[in-house]
């Protein structure tokens, strides 16, 4: 059997600290992105998501403790030396970021934005650097490139200038994309179109994608495997499929429950109940307890869970069930009852 591939971004047992905080930013992460794979993260807002994609750039918090590693396309990033950080984000992984205006200088045109690398890190000349940039204006689907090239930021819509945020991670010719909530501030229509440039240039390129999203029906329309956030924990992970079909952890139902289905008939919503874990607030069991309806005391308050394998009775027991492509895990004491009331 020939060995398995090495993953092009690998967390294992990734842990970030930062002085005057009760509890980590990370406790324990563990996920891997091969290439050509897409793979989606997803919790609310405070769970760590953008923590957790920045740590592959090593773009961590002044004064964060770490622990574990991050390694992209092999290379070991918790504590690396400037020229390790420097090759990694200049010929591997590139991030596209949630707020786009926020990226972008306002008082510089866009050919700026995009040359200036292209010049700089990959000693293009002037008119090599406006050649690459045009092709990768139109690889991103942006009309009249040209033109584009001689504006500055203000003068294009918010679903404009994310694809000029695209363009700008592919000056690189990266292996990797981690987009952190690339679609957050556009309109419903401009997300799917964002996402679907984003889709055709992962396959296209053979790229390596992590998806950072609060959306978890968006990540299993468009990502191969997700993993589950609270807390700055992992608490589920699986194929996108799996996942939807059969919830494991209470915490991902809650998800499902919290949104409208994408097809089919809407029913009524059930919210997840109180607030997520705040930083000031330390969890010796599981972190998801207070709002867990299906939390027992004297247990699941006193030792956290960990990812394991859940049992998963065939419905029917005569007919083979087909493994999933990727194992299912999921940090729950009670997931096996949660499993057989979601059937």
């Amino acid at each position: 059997m020939p060995p398995l591939e090495m993953p092009l971004l690998e967390y294992d047992g990734l842990r970030v600290e930062l002085p005057g905080t009760a509890r980590p930013i990370l406790d324990g992460v563990t996920l891997s992105v091969a290439a050509g794979e897409a793979v989606a993260l997803v919790g609310e807002s405070g769970s760590g998501k953008s923590v957790t994609a920045r740590a592959a750039l090593g773009l961590l918090p002044s004064g964060a403790r770490t622990g574990g590693q991050v390694r992209v396309d092999g290379t070991d990033l918790v504590g690396a030396d400037a020229a390790r950080l420097r090759a990694v984000r200049t010929g591997v992984a590139s991030m596209i970021f949630q707020d786009p205006r926020a990226g972008i200088n306002p008082v510089r045109r866009v050919g700026d934005f995009l040359t200036e690398s292209l010049r700089l890190v990959g000693g293009r000349t002037r008119a090599e650097a406006e050649a690459r940039a045009l092709e990768l204006l139109t690889a991103v689907g942006l009309p009249d490139p040209a033109r584009h090239l001689r504006q500055y930021p203000h003068q294009l819509s918010g679903g404009m200038l994310q694809r000029v945020m695209i363009a700008g991670a592919l000056t690189a010719d990266p292996q990797l994309l981690l987009c952190d909530e690339p679609t957050t501030a556009l309109d419903v229509t401009t997300q799917a179109e964002i996402m679907a440039v984003l889709g055709q240039l992962q396959r296209d390129r053979g790229l390596g994608l992590l998806l950072i999203t609060h959306d978890l029906d968006l990540a299993a329309a468009t990502c191969d495997r997700i993993y589950v956030m609270y807390a700055g924990r992992i608490v589920e992970t699986g194929t996108a499929a799996d996942l939807l079909a059969i919830p494991r952890h209470p915490y991902t139902a809650g998800l499902l429950g919290s949104s409208p289905p994408l097809e089919g008939t809407p029913g009524r919503l059930t919210p997840i109940p109180g607030a997520p874990l705040s930083l000031a607030e330390a969890a010796s069991g599981c972190a998801f307890f207070a709002r867990c309806r299906f939390a027992q005391p004297g247990r699941c308050d006193l030792t956290p869970p960990v990812l394991t394998s859940p049992v998963l009775t065939p419905p029917v027991p005569t007919l083979p069930v087909p493994a999933p492509a990727a194992p299912t895990l999921v940090a729950c004491h009670r997931a096996d009852e949660l499993i057989e009331e979601n059937r």
